[in-house]
Order: structure tokens, then C-alpha cells, then sequence
């Protein structure tokens, strides 16, 4: 089954679909200032910043600096990807909330007998939008799409280092002749105009995707400026549980697909694997197979699987997590470094024997590397996987309903997913439990994190009765 973005539920890309177009490597870049009032605006500072391709780290253009399908391009990630999971997606979500717009509404309440009691839901007004640089348009649209619905007007910060789709979608947005001031889009770095938006007297909503930790800092501005509502995503560590009676191929395909996907780049990463013991070789064994088939390299080559990691930082960390791993005891299978005759490129890791205490299975890792787990019977692994702070997704294995069923009720996430992996869908709500955030994007859920309740009520004339 394809999921809204695009993918068969093992995270795949749907194979019926339309013939890839030819990809087109040096796009020009045409739009490169802050969409206001549906005009393009330079930044009152003067400030530029770069943008860089992590394929080549080389400089794309530079950026006006908001203050107080370029998408492979800018992200680094495959074409096919980009193309069929990431627009296909945007598309789709679109769709969805433009069928919402002349469906949201109130209740009648019975109340006393002379009085007329009723609910009316409006627009909270002007909303603001902080966007992650590894999904930069699709989180973008999870965003906008029901705070226009909603009637709301809204503010966007890409991040630094992905600001280019936004930028384009905002000559689409005046092109089509959307109002002045509904959709400004304003480039800057989180500390400047992430900063601002958070703490903005005349922002009434924000909604961020990125890490617990500015999370936690946009939750304390948005308190101490109006108490503005906030919706927060964030990350994630994933627990993906294999019981012994799970069909082997689906659970090993799906596991790799869910740590792998976008260069291990997502907060949804299955990057804690338990396996149960009597299973864990033969996993192992399948799972170093597929990372050793992954293909990395130009991520305009349709037949590449695994592009660049985003910027220097993360490819630093990530590999200070590699290390890690090999310094505390885990069994190094396959990877484990960077590719010796690229920029940015990290080979797929697989690291079997890790234990709970290690710091590649606590920390977010996001980056290309797999941790599998052994564990011995359904009550320990639920324990194990409910023990840290995020509750972001999990994911569950076995042909056993009852035992399914059974984990998906005791697991702490906002999502679970049985038999599958990354099955989102614009009509089904996601977010997290925990510090993996507050609030829900998609469905029909999301309509209330950008809707204030109003109560009418009427005192009927009792002459007239």
C-alpha cells in the first residue's frame, strides 16, 4: 500500500509510479530575498548567508538575513526521493487541508430552555512557523497548509541551511495570487529570526519540527512574551521491536528502510532495534546484507539510495558517535567511517551487541547508523523502550495480534506502527509523547492547533414564547 508521501509502507518508492523526469543539476536560483506582503524584500541589516550543496560543499548562492525542486540541491538528499516521497507528499497534504477549509465549524449545545448556546471556531490569527532543514518543504506545508484552512496568516523561518524551496514556493504563492500578507517567508539563522517569531508580542501561534532542545527555548519565549500557543516536534529515538515470530524478510527490509531513509536524517530514524534472542543472528546477518547493497553517492543519480549528510556538524557528530560505539563495546558489522573519496558521505553502519548504556542507543544519532538490541520477552522490551525521554514513534513486528496489540497499547509514542515502517498519512495526526514534543500535525486533529473555541450564547425574549 503507498503511503501519502509517496512510498509503499516499507518505506520504499511506490515503483508504479510515472517515469522519473531527467534530473537537472545546476539549477539557477532565482529567488534569494524575504517574501513580505508578496513582494521580495532585502534584509534592513544588509546580512547575506551562504547555503551550501553537501554534496560538493560548495556555495549555492547566498541569502538575504532576516533579523529581529531545488530541494536535492540544498538537502543533499536522492533526487527520487525528493521528487516522488518529499513533493508527492506537499501535494497530497495540500489537497487534504484545501478539503477542510468550508468544513470547520462549531456545535449547538442544549442549554436552558430560552437560550440559544453555540461554539464558533476562529482563525487564532497570525501564525509562526520555525522549519527543519531535513525535510525543509514538506514540514513547511504540515505547517502552512492548516493554518491557512483554518483562516490564519503565517510567518516562515526556513532553516539556514535549506532555505531555498521555501523561497521558490513563495514566487508560487504570489504567482498564483494569493492576498498580500498571508504567506511571508523570512530566511535567518534560529538565534536572530527564529528568536524573534518566538518571541513576537503579535505572533499568536508558533510551530516548530527540530531538536528538544530549542524546543524547550521557543516553549520559554513564547511564555514570557503572550503565552502564545505552541506546537512542538521534536526528536525522537525510536525503539523498532522484532518479536522471534515476525516474517524475518519484511522486518529486516523495513528496519533498514526506517533507520537508512534520508541519510538517517529523520526523528522518526528506527534507531533502536531490539530483536528478540532467538532471531538476533539471523537479523544481524540480514541487516549487515542490506546495508552492504545501499548505495551511496550522487544524489541526482536516480539509482543512489543514501546522499550526503546535511553540513560539517552533523557529519562530525555523527561520526563522533561511530566512535563511540567501537570505544564502548559494541560489535562493529559493516561501516562505521566516512567514505574516503567524498565530502560529506558516511558509509551505512550496522552495529550489533549494543546495550542500553551506550550513547549511540540513548542519543539521537541522526545519521546513516543502525544500533540492534537482543531481548528476551515482551514485558523487558517494553520496559527498555519506554526508559528514555523520547516518545516520538515505535514500531512493532510479529504475526501475533494479541501480542501487537499488547505492545501498541504500552508503548509511550505518538505513533506505532505494526508490520510497517514510516506509514504517514495527511489524514492521520502525528506527534509525540513526552520530549518528543506537544501538540499534533496532520488529520483532522491539527485543526485545533489553529482554531480558538468561541462560545455564543443568546437570552431568548421569554414574551415570545
Amino acid at each position: 500500500m503507498a503511503t501519502t508521501n509517496g512510498t509503499l509502507e516499507n518505506g520504499q518508492p511506490d515503483k508504479k509510479m510515472p517515469p522519473l523526469p531527467h534530473p537537472i543539476r545546476n539549477l539557477e536560483v532565482k529567488h534569494t530575498k524575504i517574501f513580505i506582503n508578496n513582494e521580495w524584500h532585502e534584509s534592513k541589516s544588509g546580512k547575506k548567508f551562504p547555503t551550501y550543496n553537501p554534496s560538493t560543499v560548495e556555495k549555492i548562492c547566498e541569502v538575504e538575513e532576516g533579523d529581529k525542486t531545488l530541494e536535492t540541491m540544498d538537502t543533499g538528499k536522492p533526487f527520487l526521493h525528493a521528487f516522488f516521497i518529499d513533493l508527492e507528499g506537499c501535494i497530497k497534504t495540500l489537497r487534504y487541508y484545501a478539503g477542510w477549509a468550508d468544513k470547520i465549524h462549531g456545535r449547538t449545545i442544549p442549554a436552558d430552555e430560552n437560550v440559544v448556546c453555540f461554539t464558533r471556531h476562529e482563525p487564532i490569527g497570525v501564525c509562526g512557523a520555525i522549519i527543519p532543514w531535513n525535510f525543509p518543504l514538506m514540514m513547511l506545508i504540515w505547517k502552512m497548509a492548516p493554518a491557512l484552512c483554518c483562516g490564519n496568516t503565517i510567518v516562515i523561518k526556513p532553516a539556514e541551511q535549506t532555505p531555498l524551496t521555501s523561497l521558490y514556493l513563495g514566487s508560487l504563492i504570489k504567482e498564483v495570487g494569493f492576498p498580500p500578507g498571508v504567506v511571508n517567508i523570512v530566511p535567518g539563522y534560529g538565534p536572530t529570526a527564529g528568536a524573534a517569531i518566538s518571541s513576537h508580542p503579535k505572533i499568536d501561534k508558533i510551530a516548530f519540527t527540530g531538536s528538544t532542545e530549542v524546543g524547550k527555548l521557543i516553549k520559554e519565549a513564547a511564555s514570557k512574551s503572550n503565552l502564545k500557543r505552541v506546537t512542538l516536534e521534536l526528536g525522537g529515538k525510536n525503539p523498532c521491536i522484532v518479536c522471534a515470530d515476525a516474517d524475518l524478510d519484511l522486518a529486516v527490509e523495513c528496519a533498514h528502510q526506517g533507520v537508512f531513509f534520508n541519510q538517517g536524517q529523520c526523528c522518526t530514524a528506527a534507531s533502536r532495534v531490539f530483536v528478540e534472542e532467538q532471531i538476533y543472528p539471523e537479523f544481524v546477518k540480514r541487516s549487515v546484507e542490506y546495508a552492504k547493497k545501499r548505495l551511496v553517492g550522487d544524489p541526482f543519480d536516480v539509482k543512489t539510495e543514501q546522499g550526503p549528510q546535511i553540513d560539517q556538524k552533523q557529519f562530525d557528530k555523527i561520526l563522533d558517535l561511530i566512535e563511540s560505539g567501537k570505544k564502548e563495546g559494541a560489535k562493529l558489522e559493516y561501516g562505521g567511517s566516512a567514505m574516503e573519496d567524498r565530502g560529506l558521505f558516511i558509509k551505512p553502519t550496522v552495529f550489533s551487541e549494543v546495550t542500553d548504556n551506550m550513547r549511540i542507543a540513548k542519543e539521537e544519532i541522526f545519521g546513516p547508523v543502525q544500533p540492534i538490541m537482543k531481548f528476551k520477552n515482551i514485558e523487558e522490551v517494553i520496559k527498555r523502550a519506554n526508559s528514555i525521554e523520547y516518545g516520538l514513534t515505535a514500531a512493532v513486528f510479529t504475526k501475533n495480534l494479541d501480542k501487537a496489540l499488547k505492545l501498541a497499547s504500552a508503548l509511550e509514542s505518538g505513533t506505532v506502527w505494526i508490520n510497517c515502517y514510516n506509514a504517514i498519512y495527511a489524514q492521520a495526526p502525528f506527534g509525540g509523547f513526552k520530549m518528543s514534543g506537544n501538540g499534533r500535525e496532520l488529520g483532522e486533529y491539527a485543526l485545533a492547533e489553529y482554531t480558538e473555541v468561541k462560545t455564543v450564547t443568546i437570552k431568548l425574549n421569554e414574551k415570545n414564547h
